[in-house]
C-alpha cells in the first residue's frame, strides 16, 4: 500500500495485531485492526477493561510493537524501527497525557516542561523559551515558578499538557486525560482539548466515561480486540 509523500494519512494500520505469549498460550490483545486518522482529527477510544485499548494506544504511541500488521505514522513505517528510533519519534512525534500527571516532584512547572526538550538536545534559551510559550498556551503563565504540590489537580494537569506540546509533536494522545479530576476541572481540560484542536492539534484520547468520549469529533469503539465500527 503506498503512502502519498504530500499528505500521509496522521495514522494508518493495516491488518494490527498484538500477541502475548503467557505460557503456552496466546493471548490475542487486537485482532486485525485496520484504522486511519487524518491530520487534525479529535478521536476518542472506548472499550471496556480488556477490549486492548491500552495495547491500541501503546501501538500509537510507540511504546510497544505490532506482533504483525502494518502501522504507518506521519508517513514512516513504525514496525520496522529498533528501539532507538522509536525512542526518537516518541520524542519529536508524540505528546504524551497521562491520568497521573507524571510530573516530576521539587521541580518547576517550567522545569517540567524543558523536559522533553532536554532529550531533544535543545539549547538551555531555547528550552526556556518554548517552555514559557507552551505554559502560556494552556493558561498557567503566571505560575510556572510553582512545583507541583502548590498547584491544583487541573493546573497540574495543564502542565501536563504543556510538556506534550512543548515539542510540537504530530499526536496528542490523553489516556483518561480527566480520571483523576473533580467534574469542574475535567471540564476545564476538556475545554482546553477543543481549544488545542481548534488550533490544528490532532487528539487520541482513550476514555471509558461516555460523556467524555462524546466531546470527540469521532468515537472508535473497541471489543475483543477488534474495532467495532
Amino acid at each position: 500500500m503506498t503512502v502519498s509523500a504530500n499528505h500521509p494519512h496522521l495514522i494508518e494500520m493495516h491488518g494490527l495485531t498484538r500477541v502475548y505469549q503467557l505460557g503456552p498460550q496466546e493471548i490475542y490483545a487486537l485482532r486485525g485492526i485496520d484504522l486511519i486518522v487524518e491530520q487534525g482529527e479529535y478521536v476518542a477510544v472506548m472499550g471496556p477493561s480488556g477490549s486492548g485499548k491500552s495495547t491500541l494506544m501503546n501501538i500509537i504511541g510507540c511504546l510497544d510493537r505490532p506482533t504483525s500488521g502494518q502501522y504507518i505514522l506521519d508517513g514512516t513505517p513504525v514496525e520496522q524501527m529498533n528501539d532507538d528510533d522509536l525512542a526518537a519519534v516518541r520524542n519529536r512525534k508524540i505528546g504524551f497525557v497521562f491520568q497521573t500527571f507524571n510530573l516530576l516532584p521539587r521541580t518547576t512547572a517550567l522545569q517540567n516542561v524543558e523536559l522533553p526538550l532536554v532529550y531533544a538536545k535543545i539549547s538551555r534559551m531555547e528550552r526556556r523559551q518554548l517552555a514559557e510559550e507552551s505554559l502560556a498556551a494552556v493558561g498557567l503563565a503566571e505560575r510556572m515558578m510553582h512545583q507541583p504540590n502548590e498547584l491544583s489537580g487541573g493546573q497540574r494537569q495543564r502542565v501536563a499538557i504543556a510538556r506534550a506540546l512543548v515539542n510540537k509533536p504530530s499526536l496528542l494522545l490523553a489516556d483518561e486525560p480527566t480520571g483523576n479530576l473533580d467534574s469542574k476541572t475535567g471540564r476545564e481540560i476538556l475545554d482546553l482539548f477543543h481549544d488545542l484542536h481548534s488550533r490544528g492539534n490532532s487528539i487520541i484520547m482513550v476514555t471509558h466515561e461516555d460523556d467524555v468520549a462524546h466531546e470527540a469529533k469521532r468515537i472508535i469503539h473497541l471489543r475483543d480486540g477488534r474495532i467495532l465500527d
